[in-house]
C-alpha cells in the first residue's frame, strides 16, 4: 500500500488536462511529462518492450513466466485529467483512520465532503481516504488505475511464482475529450482482449455504455434595431429556446438512470445575431439512439421552415457505441474478473456505464476491452475522493485476474 500510496500522489501532482478544442495528439503538452515518467518507471520496475509513441502512447510487456498456451490479455488506464476542472497544483490531502464524519476541504470557500450529501463515505471508515484541498479536482479518474496497473505489473515481477501469461500495459491521453482509444495502436498491442481500471466504486464491472453522439447547434439571428423590429428582428436567443423546450423535460441526466438515455445540453452562448449550443445524446439500445437523433435534426428542421433560409444549422457526429455487442462474443472476459472478484472477497457489480470509456471504442477496433473499478468516486471536482484501500482491491484484482487467466487458459 505505501508503495501504491507514493506512486499515486506523484502521478495526481502532475498537471496532465486533455484539451477539446486541440487538434494535436497529445491534446495538450504538458501531458507529455506523466507519460515520459511512466515510461521511465515501466523500464525501472524491469517490464519489457517498454516504448513511448509520437502521440504519447505508452505501451510494456511482462512476459509470460509459464509454458503453458496463455492467451495475451491486457490492462489499460488513461493518465490525462478532464478539461472541465482545474487540475494545476493539485495538492493531495490523506485522512487516516477516517472517523466517518464530515472532511473539510476548503475552510475559505466552506467547501465540505459530508455523509449527509455522499452517504456512500460512511462505508469508508476507518479507512485512509485521500482528497482535494478544494482548489483542483484530484485525479484520481484515471491516475488511480495507472497506479494500480504498475504496482500489479512490479508485484508480479517480484513475485514469480504466481504463474502467468504474457501481459500488455497500455497508458494513454486524452480520453476525457473522447480521443484516448483514437491513435492506439490495437494490432501492436497484440491482446486477445483487456480490462481499462477506469470504473469507479470497488466491484464495478462494465460491459455496457451508452451510445453517444455530440451536436453542434448554430442558430443565425437577424439584428435590428428594436424600435423597428417588428416582422424583421430574428432573435436567435429565443430560437434556442424554443430549440430546448422541444425536447422531453424528463429525459435529462439529472432525471434519468439505469438505462435510460437522455438529451443534456452542455453549454450555450449566444446574442441576437447568432447562439451557439452544444448537446451529447446518450441512449444505451442503438435503435432508440437513431431515433434521438434523427428527432434532434427533425426539431431544426420544423423551426427552419418558418423562414425564408435556414437560421438552424446542426453539425452532428457519432463518438461511440455500445460495446456490448463486441463483449457478449467473449464473455468470458467477464466471467474471468467476476471469479476473481469472488475470490477476493469483492462483490462484483455488474451494471451498465452511464458514460463512456476507452474500452468501448477499443472493443470496436477489435480489442475486447470490459471496465473494472478503480476506486475513486465524485470525478471531475473538488469533491473528489479515493479510499487508498478501495485501490489496493483493485491492484490486487489485476494480479488475480492474471493468474486465472493463466489457469483456465481461456479461449484456447
Amino acid at each position: 500500500m505505501d508503495k501504491l500510496l507514493e506512486r499515486f500522489l506523484r502521478y495526481v501532482k502532475i498537471d496532465s488536462q486533455s484539451d477539446p478544442e486541440s487538434k494535436t495528439t497529445p491534446s495538450t503538452e504538458k501531458q507529455w511529462e506523466i507519460a515520459r515518467l511512466l515510461k521511465k518507471e515501466l523500464e525501472d520496475i524491469g517490464m519489457q518492450e517498454v516504448e513511448i509513441d509520437e502521440n504519447a502512447y505508452v505501451y510494456a510487456t511482462l512476459p509470460s513466466n509459464t509454458d503453458e498456451d496463455v492467451p495475451v490479455i491486457g490492462f489499460i488506464a488513461h493518465y490525462d485529467t478532464t478539461p472541465d476542472y482545474s487540475g494545476t497544483n493539485v495538492n493531495p490531502q490523506i485522512h487516516e483512520n477516517y472517523d466517518g464524519g464530515e472532511i473539510v476541504l476548503n475552510k475559505e470557500k466552506g467547501l465540505v465532503l459530508s455523509p449527509d450529501y455522499f452517504p456512500e463515505l460512511k462505508k469508508f471508515k476507518g479507512q485512509t481516504l485521500i482528497t482535494t484541498d478544494g482548489n483542483t479536482l484530484l485525479g484520481a479518474d484515471d491516475k488511480a488505475g495507472v497506479a494500480e496497473i504498475m504496482t500489479a505489473m512490479e508485484y508480479l515481477i517480484n513475485h514469480p511464482e504466481i504463474k502467468h501469461g504474457k501481459i500488455r500495459v497500455g497508458f494513454n491521453p486524452d480520453e476525457e475529450i473522447g480521443r484516448g482509444a483514437h491513435k492506439f495502436d490495437v494490432e501492436k498491442f497484440g491482446a486477445r482482449w483487456a480490462y481499462t481500471m477506469d470504473g469507479s466504486d470497488v466491484g464495478e464491472l462494465e460491459f455496457e455504455n451508452f451510445n453517444a453522439a455530440g451536436a453542434k447547434v448554430i442558430i443565425t439571428g437577424k439584428s435590428v434595431h428594436p424600435g423597428y423590429a417588428k416582422d424583421k428582428m430574428i432573435n436567435s436567443i429565443l430560437l434556442a429556446n424554443e430549440f430546448m423546450s422541444a425536447f422531453p423535460k424528463d429525459e435529462v441526466p439529472e432525471r434519468t438512470e439505469g438505462y435510460e438515455g437522455f438529451y443534456h445540453i452542455i453549454s450555450i452562448n449566444g446574442t441576437v445575431e447568432r447562439t451557439e449550443m452544444y448537446y451529447i445524446i446518450r441512449d444505451f439500445d442503438r435503435e432508440n439512439f437513431e431515433k434521438r437523433k434523427k428527432f434532434f435534426l427533425e426539431v431544426a428542421e420544423k423551426i427552419n421552415k418558418r423562414f425564408d433560409e435556414p437560421v438552424v444549422k446542426v453539425e452532428m457526429n457519432d463518438q461511440y457505441y455500445n460495446m456490448r455487442e463486441k463483449i457478449e462474443p467473449n464473455m468470458h472476459i467477464i466471467d474471468i474478473a467476476r471469479e476473481a472478484m469472488e475470490e477476493l472477497g469483492i462483490k462484483p457489480k455488474i451494471k451498465p456505464i452511464r458514460g463512456g470509456t476507452d474500452g468501448a471504442q477499443l472493443s470496436f477496433k477489435g480489442l475486447p476491452c470490459p471496465n473494472i473499478f478503480a476506486g475513486g468516486l465524485n470525478f471531475h471536482g473538488p469533491y473528489e475522493y479515493v479510499p487508498l484501500e478501495s485501490m489496493q482491491k483493485a491492484t490486487e484484482l489485476i494480479v488475480k485476474i492474471a493468474e486465472k487467466t493463466a489457469e483456465k487458459k481461456a479461449g484456447v
